[in-house]
């Protein structure tokens, strides 16, 4: 009985084992694309060494930064600062404050912020975004009660940010030196000059006379302060790296190209 069960279990591995060399000899199915081997299909430069890799990848990475030592100096200030004061600071208003009156201000200070963004969408001759961002400042200003709310995201009309540096970068005006400002960080001398433009286009502008109110109350200033620092994600250190400057640098640069081309 034994010889039979062996004789028959031999034969079933044999057949088994035909079957996978015909699975093995079967010709190939070419995928849709027509591609076997895409990877095959790639080209490089063969005489391309690990030194003109680097090279190159370095190249890539730079940004025009005269003013590299100075700028290094209040990148750790504002690490620290971050670090010591700002971060402590957010903590405490996120922990005395409950979550929808943070929203709230939030939503208040974006509503304000959608002003200079109008007003460079329209230098951009950007029509479509000038008209969203314009239905958002009606919406939010009247059903969302002078932007507490936010009802024009809810109804499929995000925020976009438009602002003087990308206007002037619009035109051509070129980024110029990189600048690591006190406290608001990554810029160059471009964007520079668009922040202390669109200050004074909000001021001027005065919506909501929020402009006066601050003048005469810092506080607002400081709330607003806490609340950008608050909805930022970004965190000094997070990227685990000694090279987190040229990082930054890079990332802010590239970005900021992007937001002007799009």
């Amino acid at each position: 009985m034994a010889k039979h069960l062996l004789l028959i279990a031999a034969l079933l591995c044999a057949g088994y084992a035909n079957a996978d060399n015909s699975k093995a000899n079967a010709p190939t199915v070419t995928d849709p694309d027509g591609f076997t081997e895409p990877l095959s299909k790639l080209k490089f430069n063969p005489g391309l060494d690990q030194r003109e890799f680097e090279r190159s990848t370095l190249n890539a990475l730079n940004v025009y930064d005269p003013l590299e030592s100075w700028n290094r100096r209040v990148y750790h200030f504002n690490y620290r600062f971050d670090q010591w004061v700002f971060l402590p600071v957010v903590d405490g208003y996120r922990y005395v404050t409950p979550g929808f009156l943070r929203t709230g201000v939030s939503n208040f200070f974006n509503n304000l912020g959608d002003v200079p963004n109008l007003v460079n969408s329209l230098l951009q001759f950007k029509g479509q975004r000038s008209l969203d961002i314009t239905a958002r400042l009606l919406l939010n200003t009247t059903l969302g009660v002078a932007g507490l709310w936010d009802p024009a995201t809810a109804m499929g009309v995000p925020r976009q940010s438009e602002d003087f540096g990308q206007t002037l970068g619009f035109y051509g005006v070129p980024g110029g030196a990189y600048l690591v400002l006190p406290i608001l960080g990554p810029s160059n001398l471009r964007d520079t000059g668009g922040l202390v433009f669109d200050y004074s286009a909000e001021s001027a502008i005065n919506f909501l006379n929020v402009a006066e109110v601050s003048s005469n109350h810092p506080e607002i200033w400081a709330l607003r302060g806490i609340d950008k620092r608050y909805q930022m994600t970004f965190r000094y250190g997070q990227t685990n790296s000694p090279f987190e400057y040229e990082k930054v640098r890079y990332v802010y640069t590239e970005a900021r190209k992007l937001q002007i081309a799009e």
